[in-house]
């Protein structure tokens, strides 16, 4: 919910409605509605046009958009979440 939380902060901030964003992403505001709370996730094609609607970095968003999906992937396996991630993690520095 981290990516949710920070359109409907961006949108708050700017006093923009959900159904201009809606209108703007060629999506239902019930859906839009969906991905700010966190009941569904955003299209990756979708993050980066709220980057461009919000004027903010598209990396930030991107990032907070796939720390979204590690989260929900992680989801109920607290006891093995870290070492998990620590795994990764270390995969990634030795793939680059």
């Amino acid at each position: 919910m981290l990516l949710g939380n920070k359109i409907k902060s961006l949108r708050d901030e700017q006093g923009i409605l959900q159904r201009q964003v809606a209108a703007y992403l060629e999506i239902d505001t019930p859906m839009f509605s969906k991905i700010e709370r966190g009941d569904r996730r955003a299209k990756r094609s979708q993050v980066i046009m709220l980057a461009e609607y919000f004027h903010v970095d598209e990396k930030k968003m991107l990032t907070l958009w796939l720390a979204d999906k590690i989260l929900d992937a992680l989801k109920g396996e607290d006891s093995l979440a870290l070492d998990a991630i620590d795994i990764a993690e270390k995969t990634i520095r030795l793939l680059k």
